[in-house]
């Protein structure tokens, strides 16, 4: 874990915020707590001034064969203790929901692309 996430993670103000730059690389597990991956980057909505997704790099091995998701912001959910993710999907669900790989990233202003990520996830 990197020091920046530390400090940032200790230091969660009353307002819960944490940077962008702060949880870039932090684990995301399910519930089992099995390991599904790291956040590799934040997508903001800039229309509606919010976070969007947090892109998921799972797989592969010194980022060759790496995968992407784009998991929306309200699947995640921060687990203070062992300053990580929490996602609610088993690893089998996870292999099959829509992704994409680094050098082909989806349109994510697309409407109907949004709506079948969105939907995967629900909760």
């Amino acid at each position: 874990m990197n020091s920046a996430m530390t400090q940032a993670t200790n230091n969660i103000n009353a307002a819960g915020l944490l940077s962008a730059s702060s949880i870039t690389g932090d684990e995301v597990c399910n519930m089992k707590d099995e390991k599904l991956g790291k956040i590799h980057e934040v997508m903001l909505d800039m229309t509606e001034g919010k976070i969007r997704y947090a892109v998921l790099a799972a797989g592969g091995f010194l980022g060759i064969g790496e995968r992407f998701f784009a998991v929306p912001w309200k699947a995640l959910t921060l687990n203070r203790k062992d300053k990580s993710f929490m996602l609610d999907v088993d690893v089998e669900r996870l292999k099959n929901a829509p992704g994409f790989d680094k050098d082909n990233w989806p349109n994510m202003a697309d409407p109907s692309w949004n709506s079948s990520v969105e939907s995967y996830y629900a909760r």
